[in-house]
């Protein structure tokens, strides 16, 4: 089985639309899809999805209760990941090549020529200003950042599970957030505060066109996310 991971279900809707079959185990979704090349035996491959939650403390018990309990061929860690440069947009694809298993991660390279490879920063909180995007690329060589990928790596290499690093730009410098990330995120309660939110734009009013664009740029970024894990899965 392969399993493929998200921090949130709003970053997976869009992949488990294009699974058949899926069942809901507890916080565990189960769902196939169709191999490319033709299997008799096996003509499609199962795949379970495990939602980690944001942040390494969270993920590390949700992840490393996961693969006390699964048998897996293989794990992708996935989900959003935001630019540590102008240069990467919304809706880019960026392959973490120092988390990555060297196959798989040639794999990807060459099922995904379009992706951006490079290292992805996993951070210990949500990077905002530009600034501070900038100061992570240069201080540890990455392209981008996420909260995630690191802790996955680590509890996927003492397992020994081969893992493929695999994510869409959500934001980035030259697109920031639409409010400040704690306005955005409650990382405790795991959720967005949709009162405090809604606070914010009520002081902030020019803010709700900033909302409505970002969730448009979501909706494409996790479509393309979802169309660039179904080629790969369905090529192994």
């Amino acid at each position: 089985m392969i399993a493929v991971t998200f921090a949130l279900p709003a970053e997976s809707s869009a992949f488990i639309r294009l699974l058949k079959g899926v069942k809901r185990d507890g916080a565990l979704l189960f769902g196939n899809i169709e191999r490319r090349t033709p299997n008799v035996e096996h003509p499609t491959l199962q795949l379970c999805i495990l939602h980690t939650g944001v942040g390494k403390t969270k993920c590390a018990e949700r992840v490393e209760n996961f693969l006390h309990t699964e048998k897996l061929e293989l794990l992708i860690a996935s989900g959003f990941c935001g630019g540590a440069n102008h240069e990467l947009r919304p809706g880019d694809l960026v392959i973490a090549e120092n988390a990555s298993d060297p196959e798989l991660l040639q794999k990807a390279r060459e099922i995904l020529s379009y992706a951006v490879v490079g290292k992805i920063h996993s951070a210990d909180r949500i990077i905002d200003p530009a600034a501070d995007r900038y100061a992570i690329g240069r201080e540890h060589g990455a392209i981008a950042v996420d909260m995630e990928t690191a802790t996955i790596a680590r509890l996927c290499a003492a397992a020994s599970i081969p893992m493929l690093a695999l994510r869409v730009v959500s934001d980035s410098p030259a697109a920031p957030f639409p409010a400040p990330p704690n306005v955005l995120f409650d990382i405790e309660k795991q959720r967005t505060d949709f009162s405090q939110l809604l606070s914010y734009i009520a002081r902030n009013p020019t803010s709700a066109i900033r909302l409505a664009e970002f969730s448009r740029q979501i909706v494409i970024a996790k479509t393309k996310l979802a169309a660039a894990l179904a080629s790969i899965i369905a090529a192994l």
